[in-house]
Parts: structure tokens; C-alpha cells; sequence
């Protein structure tokens, strides 16, 4: 989205300093800042304005700061944390519609498969990752086309009133309520408290808009009492507006079903991996059949999307198991939804390895129990990544997981699953260089 430097301080009521220029979208980071964005610089950890010269010199047309200009174009504001937010009005005013969705899982890959859908019928835009904060969201408002007629926004919360201001800036007309589960709990007492602040994006919509709401889900479907809208409902094999009738799934836990909606019906082919896409996708398909989005589109956009990396992928490393990749996060839902496609796989040795579930408050012990007895209940191995929450069976860092996974062979199936803390990933890449090293291809 491209705005004058000068149109930029008027917004902001900050003072221009060098040539006015023409900037095209925003970054917050000096290495991944495109050539012609708006460099702004947060202070956190590590404060931005030291790497200003690093975006001037990786392209940025102009920045934002809190401190003297350090040549190039410059706008002087206050506070550039708040500025950023500040600019989602003018950025908002120029798009045609906004989506929001919200949810304790299922958010990422419901922006995946929505965003998928609108594609095929308009220009529009979405969160890049798990864009889905104050920082985040306005970057994706300012990135998105100037011609865009629908962007795509998660939003997250990690406390009450998260979403709430969300909302205020991004003035969506549609919202979409994934579920309520066991997720960052600490930060809101019980599951009714995660409830409230979720229902935070429907209590926002304008009466013109549509809630889309998980009617499998009790405390979303109890969100339809505050909506000020219509609300969508959306069940598997429930009674709701759009449904999945007949879900089966295949060898590599991609799911298939009839999808039955008010504007037609179709069969569904997801790429993605797990019975727990199912809701997503249904969730997806509301929303792009309410925004316009021809049902042949939609079915045929679902089949293709193959969403975030680290999330149920399903690998196949030389002469061993089979691998479920989903540690980009990890809650008890999430987790537990997991285990139950590990589970689902045709396979002889079942192996879990699992991180911390973090942010779960006074129930973190509960939970991780719960959680393990879960695995024991479907025969799944449990240990534990640098944690004994799960019980006695643990490793204390990646080499040794690396190891342990690589006990399992053709025929077995392994999960790899946690929080962000616990750094899976690393597993996962040092279980893919052993791999490498052991083929009989290297010659080893």
C-alpha cells in the first residue's frame, strides 16, 4: 500500500525530516525490509532504531523514529509502536473488506485455506505466519494492494481486551471464532475467560457483517447471543449452515468429505493433513461463500492449499518412519488432536516426542498428564522434550531426541510436538541430518 511521507507525518502528527518519497508497505525488520517500505524501528529486546542504517542500506524508502534522523527520509514520531497502529486507519479506509478470526486453535490454517479461496475471485491479501498482534496486523494491513478487496487477519490475544482493540482498527466484517480451548489459560483464569475475550471480534462486527461461528464448539456457539449480525454456523456432521458430511481419510490423514452448504454442495479433497482440518476448512468456506466466492472455487482452492510450514506435515524421511511435523505450537487441543492422527496411522511402534505445552497457568501439570494419558490410552510411546511433565521418560536436548527418534524404522510413526519455547524445530533438523548421514545414498 503506497502513501507519500508527508500524507504519513500528517496522519501521525509527526515532522517530516528529508525529501518527501513515496512508500510502498511497512517493515519492522532490517533484515527481511523490502526495497521501497517504511522502516519501523520497535524497541524491545533489542531496539530498532540501532539497525536504521541496515534497512536505508537493504532499501527502505524511509523510516519512522523516536530519535534524531540519521539521514535519508525520516518522519519524528513519539512513539513508533503506536504510530504503526496509528496507520491502520488510513491503510484500513483504502481496502474493500476486512475477515477476522480469532480462536485458541485452527487459526493460521482457517487464514490459510480463507485466504486460498478469496484468491481465486478478488485481489486480496492476509497475515503473513502468525501475524496476529499489534505489531503484525497493521504490517498486514499496510502490505496488502491497494486494490485489495479482502484482507485476511488473525487475531490473537493474550489478555482481555486484545482483540477487542484489534478490532477497533481493523473494523472487520466478517468474524470467525474457531473454538475455545486450553490455550494461554494463565493469562485468563478458566475457559470462560478464553471465551470472552475471543467473543470480543463478534461483539465488533457491524450489523451489515457475519459471524461465522463453530457450532461443534459450546461456548463459540454461545457467541451467536452477542453477535449484533447474522450468524453462519458451522458443524462437522451437525446441524448447521455449512457442514462436512462423511468425512473419511486417506493413508496420509488427508480428509475428504461432502461439503453442504446454502450455496451448494461439493466434494472436498483437503492436502491438508488430520481430521482436525476439517473444521477449519468449513470455517474457510463460510466465510469466501459469504464474501462471494463461487462454491466451484472454493472446493476447488481447498484441495490446493497446503498451509503454514511445521503444522501437521506429514514426512517421509529415506528408509524410515513416518514423520508428523506440528511444532509450530502446542496446546492441550491441539496436542491431543495430534496424537489421535499419530494414532490413525497404519503403524507398528508409535512414538511420540513432546515439548512443554506452555502457558497453562495453575493447570500446567493437569494438563500434561491428561495429555499423556491420552497416548498411553491409544498406544502411543510418550516422551518428553527437556521436560518430565509428561512423566519419567525424557530427553535433555536435541542431539539426544535426534537419537531416540532414530531408533524407530520402516513401519513405525513418530510425532514431534510443542510450544514455541521448546524449539522442536531444532529436533527436527538434527533428526534430518542423521537421516542424511545414515542413507546408504551418501555412501556412509
Amino acid at each position: 500500500m503506497r502513501f507519500s511521507t508527508s500524507e504519513l507525518a500528517g496522519q501521525l502528527g509527526g515532522e517530516l525530516v528529508g525529501p518527501d518519497v513515496i512508500v510502498d508497505g511497512a517493515g519492522i525488520d532490517s533484515r527481511t525490509v523490502r526495497p521501497g517500505q517504511l522502516y519501523v524501528p520497535i524497541v524491545a529486546e533489542r531496539d530498532g532504531h540501532d539497525f536504521i542504517g541496515a534497512a536505508l542500506e537493504a532499501g527502505a524508502a524511509a523510516y519512522l523514529t523516536m530519535r534524531q534522523p540519521v539521514g535519508g527520509t525520516a518522519v519524528v514520531v513519539p512513539d513508533t509502536a503506536a504510530a504503526l497502529m496509528h496507520l491502520c486507519a488510513p491503510a484500513r479506509a483504502r481496502i474493500g473488506g476486512v475477515v477476522g478470526i480469532t480462536g485458541s486453535v485452527g487459526k493460521t490454517t482457517t487464514k490459510d485455506l480463507l485466504y486460498g479461496c478469496l484468491v481465486t475471485a478478488y485481489p486480496a491479501a492476509a497475515s503473513e505466519r502468525s501475524f496476529n498482534n499489534e505489531l503484525g496486523l497493521p504490517l498486514t494491513l499496510l502490505n496488502a494492494p491497494d486494490d485489495a478487496r479482502w484482507v485476511v487477519l488473525e487475531m490473537g490475544a493474550r489478555g482481555v481486551g486484545h482483540v477487542e482493540r484489534l478490532a477497533r482498527v481493523a473494523r472487520p466484517d466478517v468474524g470467525i471464532v474457531t473454538s475455545v480451548a486450553m490455550a494461554h489459560v494463565e493469562f485468563f483464569g478458566d475457559l470462560d475467560g478464553v471465551a470472552r475475550a475471543k467473543s470480543e471480534l463478534v461483539r465488533a462486527l457491524p450489523a451489515s457483517g457475519v459471524a461465522v461461528l463453530n457450532l461443534d464448539d459450546p461456548r463459540v456457539a454461545g457467541m451467536a447471543s452477542v453477535s449484533p449480525c447474522p450468524v453462519l454456523g458451522y458443524a462437522v456432521d451437525g446441524d448447521a449452515d455449512v457442514r462436512a458430511e462423511e468425512v473419511v481419510l486417506d493413508g496420509e490423514l488427508r480428509p475428504r468429505f461432502r461439503l453442504t452448504t446454502p450455496w451448494g454442495r461439493g466434494e472436498v479433497r483437503l492436502a491438508l493433513h488430520g481430521v482436525q482440518q476439517v473444521p477449519n476448512a468449513l470455517a474457510a468456506a463460510a466465510a469466501a461463500l459469504w464474501c462471494g466466492v463461487p462454491i466451484d472455487g472454493v472446493v476447488h482452492a481447498l484441495s490446493e492449499v497446503t498451509g503454514s510450514p511445521l503444522r501437521m506435515e506429514v514426512r517421509h524421511p529415506p528408509n524410515g518412519p513416518v514423520m508428523i511435523v506440528d511444532c509450530y505450537n502446542a496446546n492441550p487441543a491441539s496436542t491431543e488432536a495430534a496424537l489421535r492422527a499419530l494414532a490413525a496411522l497404519g503403524a507398528g511402534r508409535r512414538l511420540a516426542l513432546l515439548g512443554l505445552m506452555a502457558e497453562l497457568g495453575d493447570e500446567t501439570e493437569a494438563e500434561h498428564r491428561r495429555v499423556a494419558a491420552v497416548a498411553a490410552g491409544l498406544g502411543i510411546e510418550v516422551v518428553g522434550y527437556r521436560t518430565g511433565l509428561y512423566g519419567p521418560a525424557q530427553v535433555a536436548d536435541a542431539a539426544a531426541a535426534a537419537a531416540l527418534l532414530g531408533t524407530a524404522g520402516p513401519g513405525d510413526a513418530l510425532l514431534v510436538k510443542g510450544s514455541r519455547v521448546a524449539r522442536l524445530e531444532d529436533v527436527v533438523t538434527a533428526y534430518g541430518a542423521q537421516a542424511v548421514v545414515q542413507s546408504p545414498a551418501t555412501g556412509a
